[in-house]
């Protein structure tokens, strides 16, 4: 049903090729963002859920 709806709309042909270049560009900028990244900040983010910091616990000294 939907496949012949479809097929009666015009220029639907250039849906599936937007959403592919859209992807393969998103894809090729977050490559490209990770090979130039510092790779201090990356060791540094990997890091981050690990840290057991005094300041971000709270405790009750009352």
């Amino acid at each position: 049903m939907y496949r012949q709806i479809l097929e009666k709309i015009d220029g639907i042909g250039i849906y599936p090729l937007f959403s592919f270049i859209m992807f393969f560009v998103f894809f090729i900028a977050v490559t490209i963002y990770v090979i130039r990244a510092d790779k201090g900040m990356i060791d540094r983010m990997r890091q981050l859920p690990l840290n057991n910091d005094s300041h971000n616990t709270k405790t009750d000294e009352s």
